[in-house]
């Protein structure tokens, strides 16, 4: 029960704080807790279904939430979802496991160059990009530009959402940092908004194909909802580039040592 909580703690806390630490939800319950991947991806779903809303709860009361922007990217996520829980079920476990960790080390890379820049992350965008912020609205632009690429992000995160438990974040705030002029914490207060409104579908989906949820688990869904709540009280506090930073560790450490307990094993035989 300890290790569930402050497993769930963890998750909260980075989730509240980068708005992608959902994804450290399923290296969590397999490293941690002994789950196995299908076991992982609903309690996953739930804990940072539940926790993302509490969060974005907290970004619409700031102000931070490009509410439209979030709705088109749950909209195509909600779409792409079921196709996503298609492929969980019919993909085998190794298979899924060598697609999160390649993927997640590779976000967490990219991340990692883009918070080591000598560039402030939350500086003003001079060159054009695909969905640029008017300066006297602080929304977005909307153009067919910027509408495709905000389609993608979200169709993108949930079909990931579906195939692998995760809440999406994790392309979400890249995804948006990378082709937006926002800044971090407005992104992340949008990508906990996106990852609650995708949660709703696969998590009913989940329930409704079967999975259980099991005295532990719980114990770790409710330790990530107050972790959440611990850190959007810090985020405000800390710069754009540090919450970046923080989360590429986070993601690369978690990836690594999925890979070498799950797909070094099979390497060596």
């Amino acid at each position: 029960m300890l290790n569930a909580i402050l497993l769930g703690g963890g998750v909260g806390i980075a989730l509240g704080l980068t708005g992608g630490g959902g994804v450290l939800a399923v290296p969590a319950l397999m490293l941690g807790l002994g789950f196995t991947l299908p076991q992982a991806m609903p309690i996953s779903l739930i804990s940072v279904g539940i926790a993302s809303f509490i969060g974005s709860l907290d970004g619409l009361r700031r102000g931070l939430v490009r509410y439209r922007a979030a709705i088109v990217m749950a909209l195509c996520g909600t779409l792409f979802a079921p196709l996503g829980i298609w492929l969980s079920h019919n993909l085998p476990t190794t298979v899924l496991t060598l697609i999160f960790s390649l993927l997640l080390f590779m976000i967490a890379l990219r991340m990692a160059r883009q918070a080591l820049k000598r560039e402030a992350l939350d500086a003003p965008d001079l060159m054009g990009k695909n969905c640029m912020l008017r300066p006297d609205t602080g929304r977005f632009q909307w153009n067919p530009r910027c509408f495709m690429t905000l389609s993608s992000i979200g169709g993108l995160s949930g079909l990931c959402s579906g195939m692998l438990g995760v809440g999406g974040g994790f392309l979400i705030v890249p995804g948006i940092r990378q082709f937006s002029n926002l800044n971090m914490h407005g992104i992340v207060a949008t990508s906990l908004t996106v990852i609650t409104l995708i949660s709703i579908g696969t998590v009913t989906s989940a329930l409704l194909g079967g999975a259980r949820i099991n005295e532990e688990a719980w114990w770790f869904i409710g330790s990530t909802c107050i972790g959440m709540l611990v850190g959007r009280q810090i985020a405000p506090h800390l710069p754009g580039r540090y919450l970046q930073l923080f989360f590429a560790i986070l993601a690369s450490i978690a990836s690594l040592m999925l890979m070498k307990k799950h797909l070094l094993p099979l390497l060596l035989n």
